[in-house]
């Protein structure tokens, strides 16, 4: 797959609930790879993945999703992308290998390759020694994977995953982002998984879009490579913090005073924490607490959340 095509473009999206704004807006421009959606509860997700499977008429605004225009190319688009919604929407009294295969058909298969599909994808998921019971039987964590069978089984560009880990138990939760992970990494289809679990979101994304209250709250590329490029330290100091910090700033380099004689410093990954002490000795200052510090998917997600509401 091309890293470089867009699979989703937006501009300006609105969308409003009896009056209320949802979505607020939005523009987003984003390149294939395995994206999370992240924000609190009620921060807009589901609404916006809605808008994206053209579920839902924005407001005002425009959108394309794999080239496919979001209000008028619904049924095209379709085509291309699989979904695996947060709620329940397993048709009783069917088998899970009639199910899938019906599921298929609807997407546009003949009927005997859909059977086929269906026995593969349910083997893919692990429900191949149950694939014969109805489905409104299983389980919670097997209702799960059934829903990402029905989403895999036209071999979708674009997989839509809202909660995809919710209800399921910790081995259940594990097996699941393990499967993720292994679709992700075929490099096949484009993945955007909608949670508020940063966890989830860190072991399977590439890049994470934060929203709150409808609208973008920041963009970040998580993936460990970009990590790395910078520690990031905690040091309180005594004496005259002001040279110091105009030293660090010189280089380039990080820094924010969180509380007197308190400070972040962030440097590149090359250089070492004895240049912060020859620093620290240059500028006539006593380094009293020193601290290397790993910042987290959590960290980025508080702070944006806390810009985005102002604080």
């Amino acid at each position: 797959m091309n890293t470089m095509n867009k699979i989703i473009e937006l501009q300006g999206i609105e969308f409003y609930y009896d009056g209320f704004k949802a979505i607020n807006n939005i523009s987003l421009s984003i390149n294939a790879g395995v994206y999370g959606l992240l924000g609190p509860n009620g921060a807009g997700k589901t609404t916006l993945i809605k808008i994206l499977l053209g579920f839902l008429t924005p407001k005002s605004g425009s959108g394309s999703v794999l080239g496919h225009n979001i209000t008028k190319e619904r049924k095209v688009l379709r085509r291309y992308i699989g979904y695996v919604p947060e709620n329940d929407t397993l048709i009783s009294g069917m088998d899970a290998v009639t199910l899938t295969s019906y599921l298929g058909e609807l997407s546009g298969m003949p009927k005997q390759e859909a059977m086929k599909r269906a026995h593969e994808v349910l083997y893919y998921v692990g429900l191949e020694e149950s694939r014969y019971r109805k489905a409104d039987t299983y389980s919670a964590g097997m209702k799960q994977r059934l829903k990402l069978a029905l989403a895999l089984v036209h071999d979708p560009k674009l997989l839509f995953l809202d909660e995809p880990t919710s209800g399921m138990d910790p081995q259940g939760r594990k097996e699941m982002l393990d499967l993720i992970k292994d679709i992700a990494q075929k490099k096949t289809m484009s993945i955007m998984i909608s949670s508020h679990l940063l966890p989830d979101i860190e072991y399977t994304c590439q890049h994470v879009v934060i929203l709150n209250k409808g609208t973008i709250a920041a963009e970040h590329d998580i993936t460990g490579d970009n990590r790395n490029t910078f520690n990031r330290y905690d040091l309180k100091l005594k004496g005259n913090l002001a040279p110091f910090m105009e030293k660090i700033k010189s280089l380039h380099w990080i820094i924010e005073e969180t509380d007197k004689g308190c400070c972040k410093i962030a440097m590149p990954a090359e250089k070492s924490s004895l240049d912060l002490f020859a620093i620290a000795l240059e500028t006539n200052v006593q380094i009293r607490h020193f601290k290397l510090c790993k910042t987290t998917l959590e960290d980025t997600f508080i702070k944006a959340i806390e810009e985005s509401n102002g604080y």
